[in-house]
């Protein structure tokens, strides 16, 4: 077990080539002006970009609120119109499909399995509900942002935490070409302070390498090193009066992405939810348009321009015509009769295209009707199932990065060396379940360990408790009968007596 303390022995060569890691990661951070360039440019980037736009989606700021009605002004220009109609009507499906996606692989608290008894309850010491509220927010940031980020460390009071950061305030420097282990990282984040009674916002620059947290300052695109800024340590630990500053043999950063490629779920889908939102506010204003606002057809009418009578038309509402030359004079308008029907199969069309490059299910899925047998749920769960294997692989492989940190601090706090000890991270998917037809299956499964049937009942939560409760009843029952033997011989015994 690697320890987090110093300690005397023979340096080996992992050793050695983690010090020539180190020592090469230090000088990168040291030239100040690289970690300016590498801040500038992510600020600048389009992979940030993506990462803000899912943020903003998923919270209802989309781009139909930014949307000017225009018409072609002077010189075939495009002018901004604000006589039309302009509806901007958003029908956020994008978020309904990220909540639909979290909740399906996160929605359940995830279970931990292991044959050593002492380890499993250190680890749901921390794997506790607060940790499960934390995974939801991160599963969150990987669909929205491609990446989420799970920093663990110990808290001012010395407590073991696992803290999520926000992914697009991480920039993370690699060790491998697969982007799977993390040489150092940069933090940029922007915190409110006061300069006597007016607000100010600081904008913070911290930099995490095995050597510790360097921290910083971002004025005027420079960074300027906070005073008495030397490299702190990640785990402060005293003995007696002395203090030890202790550093992990890793950076305390573990990545949790929605794919390999860490492409953020709203790339997929938002060109189809910016449709939705244009099909219903250009329905909307099209059955807004009547005849001050639609095209009018003037017979002899002199007099203002154009705009001039348009900004009477629309003041009074009424316009005076006349006759001359044998000529009536007259009004008409050109209109457009809406099609609602149009309008409905372009948004059917838009909403099956969102669910299936989103890879999520729709929940009135004509399968869904008429008490469904299992194989059409499992049918209409195919999509959303297969991503779920996808994000699971690598949802796995990182709980592995932070198991290796919650192993460590297990060891260094006297709790027990558990590395080596197996452990499997089980993520209970939300899926619709025909129960009644699960149950039959389970009844007919005489041949399968009764635990493994009770870990497939849709009505048992907790295997080892039902389990439990199964022992305490034949136990009761066994006494029972034990009891009536007892009675029962002791009747015989009493007739004998009698007859004699």
């Amino acid at each position: 077990m690697t320890n987090l303390f110093p300690y005397q022995g023979a340096i080996t060569d992992t050793e050695i080539l983690n010090e020539r890691i180190a020592s090469g990661a230090k000088k990168i951070i040291s030239n100040i002006k690289l970690l300016e360039n590498e801040i500038n440019k992510f600020k600048a980037s389009e992979k940030r970009q993506w990462m803000l736009t899912g943020e903003l989606y998923y919270e209802g700021e989309q781009d139909i609120l930014k949307r000017e009605r225009k018409v072609i002004g002077k010189g075939g220009r495009l002018e901004i119109n604000r006589n039309l109609p302009n509806n901007k009507i958003l029908d956020n499906q994008y978020a309904k499909i990220v909540d639909q996606k979290v909740n399906y692989q996160l929605g359940k608290p995830i279970t931990l399995e292991s044959e050593n008894q002492q380890y499993l309850k250190a680890l749901e010491s921390i794997f506790n509900r607060r940790f499960h509220r934390t995974l939801k927010q991160v599963g969150q940031d990987a669909l929205n942002k491609g990446i989420g980020w799970l920093f663990p460390h110990y808290d001012d009071w010395g407590n073991f935490v696992i803290k999520r950061f926000e992914p697009h305030e991480i920039i993370p420097f690699w060790k491998d070409s697969e982007r799977t282990q993390v040489d150092f990282a940069i933090r940029f984040y922007s915190t409110v302070a006061y300069e006597g009674d007016k607000e100010v916002v600081i904008e913070k620059v911290e930099v995490y390498s095995v050597s510790g947290v360097e921290y910083y300052e971002w004025f005027n695109g420079r960074l300027v090193p906070e005073v008495m800024n030397e490299s702190r340590a990640y785990i402060t630990v005293y003995d007696g009066e002395d203090k030890l500053q202790v550093n992990w043999q890793r950076v305390p950063l573990v990545p949790f992405k929605f794919n390999s490629k860490e492409i953020p779920l709203i790339k997929r889908v938002k060109s189809l939810q910016d449709g939705i939102n244009i099909m219903l506010s250009d329905f909307e204003n099209n059955m807004q348009e009547d005849a001050r606002n639609t095209i009018l057809v003037v017979h002899n009418y002199d007099g203002q321009d154009l705009g001039e009578f348009r900004r009477n038309l629309s003041q009074y509402g009424a316009v005076k015509v006349r006759s001359a030359d044998g000529s009536k004079g007259g009004i008409e308008t050109l209109t457009v009769t809406v099609n609602a029907d149009n309008y409905k199969a372009i948004l059917a069309l838009f909403k099956k295209a969102l669910i299936e490059n989103g890879r999520g299910y729709d929940a009135k899925d004509e399968r869904m009707s008429n008490n469904p047998n299992q194989m059409n749920i499992q049918s209409m769960y195919s999509d959303i199932e297969l991503d779920a294997n996808g994000i699971e692989t690598e949802f796995q492989a990182s709980f592995e990065e932070l198991l290796w940190f919650v192993n460590q601090h297990l060891a260094n706090t006297g709790q027990g060396d558990f590395e080596g000890e197996k452990v499997d991270i089980i993520f209970n998917r939300d899926i619709l379940i025909n129960e009644k037809e699960v149950v039959e299956v389970l009844e007919k499964s005489s041949y399968m360990p009764l635990q493994s049937r009770l870990a497939q009942h849709p009505y048992v939560k907790d295997v080892q408790l039902e389990l439990k409760r199964l022992e305490e009843e034949q136990q009761q029952q066994m006494d029972m009968y034990d009891n009536y033997g007892a009675t029962f011989e002791q009747k015989q015994v009493g007739d004998r007596d009698e007859s004699m």
